[in-house]
C-alpha cells in the first residue's frame, strides 16, 4: 500500500490543519520560476529599449521645441529628425503583442500542464486542497504579471509624453492622440488591465482543453479577436 492508496480517513484528517499560503507561495515559484524569469527578461529588455529610445525622443523634442524661427531650414531639420525617431514604437501596435505572449506562454501552461502530464492527482493530496491550489496558482502569478506589467506602462507613459504636449501640433506629420487605438491600451492601469486579460484567458483555455501547445494557441487566437474586436477600437478613440 502506498501513499497514493491508503484509504481516506475522515475523521483523523479533519482535524489536520492545511497547508500554510506561504508554503504554496514557494511551490509556486518552484514550479514557474523559469516562466516567471522568461517575463521578467522580456520586460526588463524591453523596458531598456523604451528608456534608450524616450531619451533620444525626449532630447529631439527638447530641441525642436526650443528651435526659432519653426520656419528655419534648422529648425525644419530638427523637426524632421523628430518626427522620424522609432517609428516601431510610435503607433504603439508592436507593443501590444506583450500582453498576448505573457498570456500565452505563462497563462495557457499554469493548469494546463499539470492537467497534461496528470501530475494535479498528486498535487491534489499534499494537505492543501484542489480549490486552493488553483487560486494560489493562479492569484500569486496574476498578480506578479499584472504588477510587472503595470510599472511597465509608468515607462510607456513617459515615453509618449512628447506626443502628447500640448503646443506641439507643428512637431507631427500626422496627427498623434493619447486616445488612438494603438496607444491608449499602454498607458496607465489599461496595460495592466489588458495583460491580466490575456493571462486569465490562458489560464482558462489551459483548464478547458488540458493541453499545453492548443492551449496556448486558442489563448493567442482567442486575445488577437479580443484586442481587434469593434467595440474596443470604439472605446479606445471615444
Amino acid at each position: 500500500m502506498t501513499a497514493l492508496t491508503v484509504p481516506a480517513r475522515p475523521a483523523q484528517d479533519a482535524g489536520l490543519r492545511p497547508v500554510p499560503w506561504r508554503r504554496m507561495a514557494w511551490v509556486v515559484w518552484r514550479q514557474h520560476r523559469f516562466a516567471v524569469t522568461g517575463v521578467a527578461t522580456l520586460l526588463g529588455v524591453l523596458a531598456i529599449y523604451v528608456w534608450i529610445a524616450g531619451r533620444q525622443l525626449h532630447h529631439a523634442y527638447a530641441a525642436a521645441i526650443a528651435c526659432h524661427p519653426a520656419s528655419s531650414i534648422a529648425c525644419g531639420d530638427l523637426i524632421s529628425r523628430f518626427n522620424g525617431i522609432d517609428n516601431v514604437l510610435t503607433n504603439g501596435y508592436v507593443l501590444q503583442a506583450v500582453p498576448a505572449l505573457i498570456g500565452a506562454f505563462v497563462g495557457a501552461p499554469v493548469l494546463a500542464r499539470e492537467l497534461e502530464t496528470g501530475t494535479f492527482r498528486y498535487a491534489w493530496t499534499q494537505g492543501f486542497g484542489r480549490w486552493r491550489w488553483t487560486l494560489a496558482k493562479l492569484v500569486l502569478l496574476a498578480v506578479v504579471v499584472a504588477a510587472a506589467a503595470g510599472a511597465l506602462s509608468v515607462l510607456f507613459s513617459w515615453y509618449y509624453q512628447p506626443y502628447f504636449a500640448a503646443g506641439n501640433q507643428r512637431l507631427f506629420l500626422s496627427e498623434v492622440s493619447p486616445f488612438a487605438t494603438g496607444l491608449f491600451p499602454l498607458r496607465g492601469v489599461a496595460f495592466a488591465t489588458w495583460t491580466l486579460a490575456a493571462f486569465a484567458i490562458g489560464g482558462l483555455a489551459g483548464l478547458l482543453i488540458r493541453r499545453v501547445v492548443p492551449s496556448l494557441v486558442a489563448t493567442l487566437a482567442a486575445y488577437t479577436g479580443l484586442a481587434s474586436s469593434p467595440g474596443r477600437s470604439y472605446a479606445t478613440t471615444t
